[in-house]
C-alpha cells in the first residue's frame, strides 16, 4: 500500500473494527433469540440502535471538528470494547438480559457513529488528493471481507461454541482496532476553532448552511438520502423474497449474500482506474443507472442464479458509488467543516434507510413481494438524472479553473 504510514495505520484499525462488526453482525441478533422468544423485542433491537445513531449523527459531527479526530476514534473503539467485554463477563455469568442487550447496542451505535466520522474525516489530512479515490477502494474492500466474508461465519462458529465468546472476540477487535488508532503521529483538530468554540447547536448549523450552500455536495446529500430509500426497499423484504419467489431456503439465502458481496469486491478493485478515465460525473451517473437496470431486472426474475448475479450487480454499483461521493465530500469539504458536513450527509442517509425500510414492507403487501425492486430501480433512475448535470458542471469548472 504505497499511501503512507499513517495510512496504514488508519487502514489496519478499519480492519480491526470491521473483523468485530461482521462477528456482531450475527452474533447480536443470536444472543437476542437466547435472551427472549418475543420477535416485537428482537426486531426492535436494529430499530434502537437506528434511533441512537439518527439522534446523535449531528452533536457528533460538531464535536468531530471541534476535537482531536484521532483521541474520538481511538476512544470510541475502546469504549466499544469495554462494553463488549463487559456484556461477555455478564454472560458468562449468566445474567445477562435483553433490557441490557437494549442499552449495549445503543451505545454501540452511538460510538459507531464517531468512530464512522472521525475516520472519514482524517482520511484527506493523511493521503494526498488525487489518492482519495484508492484509499477509500481499499478501505471498501476490506470492510467488504471482514462484514460479509470473515465475521459472519467466524461469529456463528464462536456463537455454536460458547454464548459469550463472539462478544468478547469482538471486544478484542476493538481494542486493536483502538491501538492501531492510538499509534497514528500528530493530531488532527483545528487548534483555531477550540480557543473560542461556539454552541454545538451553532455549530451544527454552520456545517448545515455550508452544505445548503455548496450547489454539488447539496445535490449528492439529497441523491444519498434518496439512494438509501431505493436501497432499503428492497432490501428490508430481500430474506422473504428469497424464500417465496426464489424459493431458497436459509443456507440458500446466506449464498445470496455472498455472492452478491463479490460485486462489492470487483468494485472497489476497478472504481480508482475507472474514476481516472471516465470522471465522476460520468462514473457516479453509470452507477446508479446501473443500480436501476439490476433492480429492475430482478423484478422481472425468479431464477435464483441470475437474482444472484443481478444482486452482486446491484453491490457493484452501490460501491462505485459511494467511493465517488466519499472521495468528493473529501475533496471540497474544508478540515474545519468536514465533520459537520459527513454527518448532516449521513444524517440524509439514515434518514433514508428508515423509510425505505417501511416503504418497503408497504410496497410488498399491497402489490407484489417484487414491487420494492421496482420502486428502488425508478428512484435511482431519478438519482441518475439528479446526478449528471450536477457534477458534469463542477468537472467543467474545476477544468476551467485548473
Amino acid at each position: 500500500m504505497p499511501l503512507g504510514r499513517e495510512y496504514r495505520k488508519l487502514w489496519a484499525g478499519n480492519a480491526a473494527s470491521n473483523f468485530g462488526d461482521g462477528i456482531s453482525f450475527v452474533a447480536i441478533p443470536l444472543l437476542a433469540i437466547e435472551l427472549t422468544s418475543d420477535p416485537v423485542l428482537i426486531a426492535g433491537l436494529t430499530m434502537v440502535y437506528s434511533a441512537a445513531r439518527l439522534m446523535v449523527v449531528l452533536p457528533i459531527g460538531a464535536l468531530v471538528d471541534r476535537l482531536d479526530r484521532k483521541t474520538i476514534l481511538w476512544s470510541a473503539n475502546r469504549s466499544r470494547s469495554f462494553l463488549l467485554m463487559g456484556l461477555a463477563i455478564l454472560i458468562a455469568n449468566g445474567a445477562g438480559s435483553i433490557v441490557l442487550l437494549y442499552v449495549v447496542f445503543s451505545l454501540i451505535g452511538i460510538l459507531e457513529t464517531a468512530a464512522d466520522n472521525s475516520a472519514l474525516s482524517i482520511l484527506p489530512s493523511i493521503v494526498d488528493v488525487e489518492s482519495l479515490d484508492k484509499a477509500n477502494s481499499q478501505i471498501t474492500a476490506t470492510q467488504l471481507v471482514a462484514d460479509e466474508f470473515v465475521g459472519p461465519p467466524v461469529g456463528g462458529l464462536m456463537f455454536a461454541a460458547a454464548v459469550s465468546l463472539p462478544i468478547a472476540v469482538t471486544g478484542s477487535a476493538y481494542a486493536a482496532a483502538a491501538l492501531f488508532f492510538l499509534g497514528m503521529s500528530g493530531t488532527f483538530r483545528d487548534k483555531a476553532r477550540t480557543k473560542h468554540p461556539a454552541s454545538l447547536r451553532r455549530e451544527v448549523f454552520e456545517g448545515g448552511a455550508w452544505l445548503v450552500r455548496h450547489k454539488l455536495l447539496r445535490a449528492l446529500a439529497f441523491v444519498t438520502g434518496l439512494a438509501s430509500i431505493a436501497y432499503m426497499m428492497p432490501f428490508s423484504i430481500l430474506v422473504v423474497f428469497a424464500e417465496d419467489v426464489l424459493g431458497l431456503q436459509p443456507e440458500g439465502y446466506g449464498l445470496l449474500l455472498s455472492i452478491s458481496a463479490l460485486g462489492g469486491l470487483l468494485g472497489s478493485a476497478i472504481a480508482p482506474r475507472l474514476r481516472r478515465k471516465l470522471g465522476y460525473a460520468t462514473l457516479t451517473t453509470a452507477s446508479l443507472g446501473l443500480g436501476s437496470i439490476s433492480l429492475f431486472a430482478i423484478y422481472l426474475t425468479d431464477i435464483p442464479w441470475l437474482a444472484a448475479a443481478l444482486l452482486a450487480t446491484y453491490i457493484l454499483h452501490a460501491v462505485l458509488f459511494g467511493i465517488c461521493v466519499s472521495s468528493l465530500r473529501q475533496r471540497l469539504v474544508p478540515d474545519e467543516l468536514r465533520g459537520r458536513v459527513t454527518s448532516v450527509t449521513k444524517l440524509f442517509g439514515l434518514t433514508g434507510l428508515t423509510i425505505g425500510s417501511g416503504l418497503g414492507g408497504i410496497l410488498a403487501t399491497v402489490g407484489s413481494l417484487a414491487t420494492p425492486f421496482l420502486a428502488g430501480a425508478v428512484v435511482f433512475f431519478v438519482c441518475a438524472l439528479v446526478v449528471w448535470p450536477s457534477i458534469r458542471t463542477w468537472e467543467n469548472s474545476d477544468a476551467s479553473n485548473g
